[in-house]
């Protein structure tokens, strides 16, 4: 038994599916299932209950995984902490973003660690703020980038940047005659309800940006019409841009174009924190002190662009 096959069964346990499990370690569903009936069988002993909704940890399945999680710990512990004594020549960092944000900010997070710190990898999981709670929490991230207030994460979050939710309208859009511009001349701003008859594109219920629109609409007591509901945010700027409705997105996440107007909301506008989460745990690697250095800085800049 090795280091993967630990890997192989803590997915196991944690997806609830073969399918899910082999999708999370890029490998075929037929290879792990074939993994799974081998290590059951050269134990002797039953690890999981298949059911008609996925599978389970038997009782003695589930204490001999978390022996298997405490093992991957201690090993992972071990590798970080000679790397960090041999001042980083070598090292991975997990980091987590969400897919859309990381479209803009990604490039630049990951260039400037590489000119810095060029023998370290850094491991990129993309999710929605949620999802990477999660995978925070279960220790499987060093370092990831979540909007505030996390519903999960208390003393492992701390402020990175303001951040501005505007609507997306592409050129031309009839919502433009309600538009007004605003004060410093940068762009227009316009009350939600002057927007409510038009076309909607939102994004998925379970993301951040999905819940803010919906809440938007529900505290100003409005109705919204929307061809689409189940849309990336990344997705829906995109169908936005082609007219074919109107859509969410952040000051941070969208370069500028000659084809998309970004409205704010309201003469004040609605913003939501960003923060920076690292686990609770009492060693930080060094790699994963030099990541969110790094990201802080990059996205200390973003935030003075944006405000200038």
């Amino acid at each position: 038994m090795d280091m993967k096959d630990f890997a192989y069964l803590i997915a196991l346990a944690e997806e609830g599916s073969v399918s899910k499990a082999a999708e999370r370690l890029f490998m075929a569903q037929s290879s792990l299932s074939q993994f799974l009936q081998q290590f059951e069988s050269e134990l002797k002993v039953r690890l999981f209950i298949r059911t008609s909704k996925g599978i389970r940890p038997t009782q003695n399945g589930a204490v001999f995984i978390e022996h298997l999680r405490q093992l991957t710990d201690a090993y992972q512990q071990a590798k970080t902490e000679l790397w960090d004594n041999e001042n980083m020549k070598g090292g991975r960092v997990a980091f987590g973003i969400s897919s859309f944000r990381g479209q803009r900010m990604l490039p630049k997070i990951l260039s400037r660690f590489a000119e810095k710190y060029p023998d370290v990898t850094v491991d990129v999981t993309e999710e929605h703020s949620l999802k990477l709670e999660d995978t925070l929490l279960e220790g499987r991230l060093d370092a990831a980038i979540v909007a505030m207030p996390a519903a999960k994460l208390k003393n492992e979050i701390s402020f990175l940047m303001k951040d501005e939710v505007y609507i997306a309208a592409p050129k031309g859009h009839p919502v433009m005659q309600r538009a007004r511009p605003r004060k410093n001349g940068a762009g227009h701003w316009i009350e939600l309800k002057d927007a409510e008859q038009h076309n909607f594109i939102l994004s998925y219920h379970d993301t951040m940006l999905g819940n803010i629109s919906r809440s938007l609409f529900q505290k100003h007591k409005l109705k919204y019409t929307a061809s689409h509901e189940n849309i990336s945010a990344a997705m829906s700027v995109a169908m936005a841009r082609e007219g074919l409705g109107l859509a969410f997105t952040y000051a941070s996440c969208v370069e500028p174009s000659e084809r998309l107007e970004l409205l704010r909301i309201g003469r004040e506008g609605v913003f939501l924190d960003l923060g920076l989460a690292l686990p609770s745990r009492e060693y930080h690697s060094r790699a994963a002190a030099a990541l969110a250095e790094v990201v802080r800085e990059v996205y200390t800049e973003e935030s003075r662009l944006m405000e200038a």
